[in-house]
């Protein structure tokens, strides 16, 4: 796939916006990436938006890791169980994926956003327990949960986080902050099983990839801190974060509705 200039600096630009919602939301840069690949970048192949944003959001996602495991917001015995079980199912679900049409991945995506989007603002009230930890008794509950939303990251080639924050919570009851913090490991881990399996089918632009992880870098540090002062406000971080997908979703459903129709 052969991009122009303006396509690169359209790429470092989307990373930063996705770095910045990493930082922020923790799953807000995996549900940006593909639209921005697709709609502001121009990747015209959506299996190789998907393969390439896999891997910007998961070395994005590393790099955000850091400021959160320095603010203390890493449960990491959570984060090592539940990324375990997830790697197996992101491989599973990202060759399924390929075999389905690029643009019914989109529009199939914009559907699970909406649903997702709910869930999480009917949630807003949510505390949970800060001194919470994954345990024999949990650690059933996190396995399942981490398997399952690792499988749908794969099939819609995301780093899934959106589906990761939420059933971190559902499955430890860790308070929304700690769960952004702890989804960037399964998001890192389950994107860069995703993007290696779609590189085996030649779906990863590397170039791209590079100029998009670079923004995302610069755009993370300022997320992560305003994610912080946002969490001291009463289901402030949970009215933000499904309101970023709700829109990113109707949008997609307008652009996919448009594809089909031509």
């Amino acid at each position: 796939m052969t991009l122009s200039l303006v396509q690169y600096l359209l790429g470092a630009f989307s990373g930063s916006l996705v770095g910045l919602s990493l930082g922020l939301f923790g799953g807000g840069g995996s549900i940006l990436a593909v639209p921005l690949m697709v709609y502001l970048v121009g990747v015209s192949s959506p299996h190789m938006a998907i393969g390439t944003s896999a891997f910007a959001v998961a070395a994005n996602a590393a790099g955000n890791l850091v400021t959160h495991a320095r603010l203390g917001n890493v449960k990491w015995r959570c984060a090592v169980v539940y990324s375990g079980a997830g790697i197996v199912g992101a491989l599973a679900g990202s060759t399924v994926g390929k075999m389905i049409d690029g643009e019914q991945l989109l529009f199939a995506f914009a559907l699970l956003m909406i649903g997702v989007g709910v869930m999480m603002f009917r949630s807003r009230g949510h505390t949970g327990d800060a001194d919470v930890e994954c345990n024999r008794e949990n650690a059933p509950k996190v396995l399942g949960y981490g398997a399952g939303t690792g499988a749908f990251s794969g099939f819609f080639g995301i780093g899934g986080g959106f589906l990761i924050v939420p059933s971190l919570v559902a499955s430890t009851g860790m308070p929304v902050l700690k769960a952004i913090g702890t989804s960037l490991v399964a998001i890192a881990a389950f994107g860069l099983t995703t993007s290696l399996n779609y590189a085996l089918s030649g779906y990863v632009d590397w170039p791209l990839a590079l100029v998009f992880v670079a923004g995302g870098l610069a755009g993370g540090v300022g997320g992560a801190f305003v994610a912080r002062w946002l969490s001291g406000r009463k289901g402030a971080l949970n009215v933000a974060f499904a309101g970023l997908i709700m829109l990113v979703a109707i949008y997609m459903l307008v652009k996919s509705g448009q594809a089909f129709l031509a």
